[in-house]
């Protein structure tokens, strides 16, 4: 199983298709980022993620 990244919003996929954006995903990330509880997350407003979930820092 490879993981990818969205593109667009970062969140770390399993598929060839982001679930939430519908764009393309890419192997060519790194850093790992795991939001628990996004209302109460700096990081999270900082990169403004709204959802909780698994997100790489760095996508190309």
């Amino acid at each position: 199983m490879v993981t990818k990244a969205c593109t667009r919003c970062h969140r770390i996929v399993e598929g060839d298709l982001c679930e939430v954006c519908n764009l393309v995903t890419s192997k060519n990330w790194s850093g790992f980022l795991i939001i628990v509880d996004p209302e109460k997350s700096q990081i999270s407003r900082d990169l403004k993620i709204q959802e909780a979930g698994e997100y790489a820092l760095r996508v190309r």
